[in-house]
């Protein structure tokens, strides 16, 4: 069993519901975001349903690289880590050339480079361990390229996956292990602005999928697995003008 598991983003959405239910499974948690009133709130939450595990809380900025060395590094040393989840992330986005290039490039910088920062910082503690889990939170969404107000999103999803993949390579047969979950449609924070989202599934079920995904160690995991197994097929082969008809 991960014992000690850290959570990126935890403050809302999918992160603080992964740590409920992994809370529930009896693990100790390590949660980081900005928002610490909210992380003070769940911790509050956490520690009055299980009082025998350790939750720890941290501010964390992902895009203030220097500073998430030294979160994950304190924290490995206050409850040594099994178990890492890149989670962080935002969802904001425009059309190409639309004027809101500061909104496709804070989601670039949050998802895609935040997300290096936290694989390097992870990978760290587990090189001088020999061992660890490290797990990436992408999305359906990168397995091909989207329009639109997703296009800048999708394309960092894309960039976590292939990061992911290429270390999970280069540490086959080791200790330290790689997952990759796509999750599809998923009730969040992230998304309840949306009008017309398909085949979406609230927070706790779909976060139930994630969370057997994760605990499992698969190397990549569509989840729900149904519909978005199948669906994930469809996506990376169906030819663009399909695509487009279906989106």
């Amino acid at each position: 069993m991960r014992r000690n598991i850290l959570i990126t983003g935890a403050s809302s959405g999918l992160g603080a519901e992964m740590a409920r239910q992994f809370a529930a499974k009896g693990h100790n948690l390590a949660l980081t975001a900005r928002r610490t009133d909210r992380l003070e709130a769940l911790q509050s939450e956490l520690a009055e349903r299980y009082p025998q595990l350790q939750v720890v809380i941290h501010s964390l900025d992902v895009n203030d690289h220097d500073q998430v060395f030294r979160v994950f590094r304190a924290i490995d040393a206050e409850l040594p880590l099994d178990r890492i989840i890149v989670n962080a992330g935002l969802g904001k986005g425009a059309p190409l050339g639309t004027g809101r290039f500061d909104a496709n490039r804070e989601t670039a910088l949050t998802n895609f480079v935040g997300a290096l920062a936290q694989a390097e910082a992870a990978m760290e503690l587990f090189r001088a361990g020999n061992a660890g889990h490290l797990v990436f939170i992408s999305s359906i969404s990168g397995l091909r390229g989207l329009p639109k107000t997703v296009t800048t999103y999708a394309a960092t999803k894309a960039g976590i996956a292939s990061l992911a993949e290429g270390l999970r390579i280069e540490l086959l047969g080791q200790p330290i292990t790689v997952s990759m979950i796509f999750p599809g449609y998923i009730r969040s924070e992230m998304n309840e602005r949306v009008a017309h989202t398909p085949l979406i599934v609230d927070t706790v079920p779909g976060v139930r999928a994630m969370v057997a995904a994760i605990e499992s160690e698969k190397p990549k995991a569509y989840v729900p697995s149904w519909p978005w197994r199948p669906l994930a097929q469809v996506m990376r082969f169906a030819p663009v003008a399909v695509l487009k008809r279906m989106l």
